[in-house]
């Protein structure tokens, strides 16, 4: 370990303070960010704490750490760092997340952090140069991966944009050499169709799968909220679309990968006359959380949806969005695998580095951008 580091409580290197009381129907129309144990829970018209700025989940959700660049609002379910002492702002927050705070639940009924408590506990920190050096490493990591997830949000938006355009606004390749038609969905273009969801594909609920019965393996287990867990064995062949039938509605995934869908979920069982990316916009479009039955439990019934009229278009016509939008979902994978890539690479340093088992001392790093 390089020189310089000190044996203190982490009283004596950051001050925590709890949040301030809101609700989110007291938020205002507003540019700041209110933070909750759980993350960003809306945004206000007014801010509590000038940036940049570290909170911690106090209530409810326990040892989450965040980072702020902007003016914020920590609600009372949290904690804040009122002082960092001189500290580097971004080496705390990264300290934070290796303390596993978690385990210092002081609450009865609901889990909650003391700050007292924290403020007692005995810590290693590092003089400010090597704060800065630790926090630019790591954070080199996580612009690598907000930049990931900016450019995976870009290529879903054109997706969705092309699907819009083309089958919702009928302004599709040729579509200046179609005449418009009379439907009981308004005017179509001639040789397009409109028929009843369940003639354009069939929904079928989900399988039981037990936690106790999951075996280890690669094949992703898909629940109404999305992967849950893996098992070693597919009940459905790729390509396909899940969406949540109980509990979580309303989300619509595509799947490139054979998957196992819980009996949260309904699942494409048969693409009739549509494609399974097409089926994908469709359901999405559908908003089918509107189609709640439940009474105590959110619930999506497939009777109430298999009779919604819905269009179907010609067969070139879904091969061409395939041949477009096919490119941008394997940009997409590609995107995943190097964030997924770049996490697990930066959590294995991250308390190396914390922890001065790496050495940075020596080693010529730009300090300049750390909050960037």
């Amino acid at each position: 370990m390089s020189s310089g580091w000190k044996d203190c409580q982490v009283g004596d290197v950051i001050t925590l303070q709890r949040g301030f009381d809101i609700v989110k129907k007291q938020l205002q129309p507003g540019i700041y960010d209110v933070i909750f144990s759980s993350g960003i829970g809306g945004t206000h018209n007014d801010f509590k704490v000038k940036a940049p700025g570290v909170v911690i989940g106090r209530k409810g959700t326990l040892g989450t750490v965040f980072f702020t660049k902007k003016d914020f609002w920590p609600t009372d379910t949290t904690l804040w760092v009122k002082d960092f002492h001189g500290n580097d702002e971004k080496f705390a927050y990264y300290f934070l997340q290796t303390m596993h705070l978690e385990q210092l639940d002081c609450g009865a009924a609901n889990p909650t952090l003391n700050r007292n408590h924290i403020h007692t506990l005995p810590v290693r920190y590092p003089p400010l140069p090597i704060q800065r050096k630790i926090a630019a490493i790591l954070s080199g990591y996580d612009r690598l991966i907000e930049n990931n997830t900016r450019r995976i949000e870009i290529l879903e938006e054109m997706a969705r944009s092309l699907y819009r355009e083309w089958f919702v606004k009928f302004r599709f390749p040729g579509h200046e050499q179609v005449q418009m038609v009379d439907s009981e969905l308004g005017l179509i273009p001639e040789g397009w169709e409109v028929g009843r969801l369940d003639d354009a594909l069939i929904l079928q609920r989900g399988f039981d799968l037990p936690t106790q019965q999951r075996k280890g393996g690669n094949i992703p287990i898909y629940a109404s909220t999305g992967v849950t867990g893996t098992h070693n064995e597919a009940k459905v062949k790729a390509p396909g679309v899940v969406t949540g039938r109980s509990g979580s509605l309303g989300t619509v995934i595509y799947i490139d990968e054979d998957f196992w869908p819980l009996n949260t979920t309904l699942w494409v069982k048969e693409f009739r006359r549509v494609t399974p990316l097409y089926a994908f916009y469709l359901l999405s479009d559908l908003k089918l959380e509107q189609y709640n039955s439940g009474a105590a439990v959110p619930t999506l019934n497939r009777n109430d949806i298999h009779g919604r009229p819905v269009v179907i278009p010609p067969q070139q016509i879904l091969e061409q969005l395939n041949l477009f939008v096919e490119p941008l979902l394997v940009l997409k994978k590609n995107l995943l695998k190097r964030s997924d890539n770049l996490r697990q690479t930066r959590d294995l340093l991250l308390p190396r580095l914390i922890s001065g088992e790496i050495d940075v001392e020596n080693l010529d790093i730009n300090t300049e951008e750390i909050a960037a």
